[in-house]
């Protein structure tokens, strides 16, 4: 059991839901003072990716995080910001027999530094690095991140001095990890998230959650989240696994049967599950010196 634990909140995501949740954040004001909310309930990071205001769909527009962060860090409520640096990896197979061309509706496939365009510009405490290549829930769409594009993207962020927080979707990709501490591109404490439950990666059943953790690098500082109606029992999971949780509208829209969340609440729920295994919640300043960030 970890017993202090640091919580963070993925407050909107990329994915096909803004038509599923009627307040799910959209904009940059929406999607900042969602980041606030949920660090006022007791979240310490706040996982951020943007959105298009006119169509809601996941994107990667510079503007639109300069306009989020600057309002998070403008506000009077501090939180650790953690932009996505996962955006721009999508390829979108065509059907059957011809997959090829790739459908230029869902692929967007760009080369590593410009996928990290709004960290070298914006300089957040911690991005994200989604560490391999896998199917993706959908039928002819690839979540791609080669070893090359990996390698690029840990070497520049290491150089930016921004914390990594390693996306671990299965065992393969903490083979990768080690091999990127072997080859000096991660820097002490390494960050590692990990990402169960989601198809077609690992599942988040007890035991497969497990196996994943007797795997960690040595010395490794995780989170672990489920998504789904799982992401709320999984605080409890994360926890007794020894590791930190994750919560928030990017993996989870519901509060209880029916009942549509908000980040804070799905926040103040994880507090409420953590406080009652007898866990202290750590807050902003206490996770820096943890995971020895770079506050800007």
């Amino acid at each position: 059991m970890n017993f202090e634990t640091f919580i963070t909140c993925a407050v909107t995501g990329s994915g096909a839901t803004a038509d599923k949740h009627p307040h799910l954040p959209i904009t940059p004001a929406q999607i900042a003072d969602a980041a606030i909310e949920a660090a006022r309930a007791g979240a310490a990071i706040a996982h951020i990716h943007v959105r298009d205001p006119e169509t809601g769909k996941g994107s990667r527009d510079v503007a639109l995080y300069r306009e989020v962060v600057e309002r998070v860090r403008a506000s009077d409520t501090d939180v650790v910001i953690n932009l996505t640096a996962g955006m721009g990896g999508d390829i979108v197979f065509g059907p059957g027999e011809t997959p090829l061309p790739l459908d230029p509706a869902g692929t967007d496939m760009v080369g590593p530094m410009e996928r990290l365009a709004h960290v070298q510009e914006l300089l957040p405490e911690i991005c994200t690095l989604d560490c391999g290549t896998m199917n993706f829930a959908e039928s002819d769409y690839v979540m791609t991140n080669t070893p090359g594009m990996l390698r690029t993207m840990a070497a520049e962020v290491q150089r930016l001095g921004v914390r990594p927080e390693l996306e671990v979707f299965d065992t393969g990709h903490l083979v990768f990890v080690k091999e990127m501490i072997r080859d000096g591109l991660l820097d002490d404490p390494v960050m590692i998230q990990l990402c169960m439950g989601i198809p077609y990666g690992a599942p988040d059943d007890p035991l497969t959650t497990m196996a994943m953790v007797h795997q960690l690098p040595p010395g490794a500082i995780f989170s672990g989240f489920s998504i789904g109606r799982n992401q709320l029992p999984f605080v409890a999971m994360a926890a007794l696994a020894g590791g930190n949780v994750r919560v928030g509208l990017e993996d989870n829209l519901y509060l209880g049967r029916g009942q549509f969340a908000t980040n804070g609440q799905l926040v103040e729920r994880a507090v409420q599950i953590l406080t009652g295994m007898g866990a202290r919640i750590l807050g902003p300043a206490e996770v820096r010196e943890k995971l020895k960030l770079k506050k800007r």
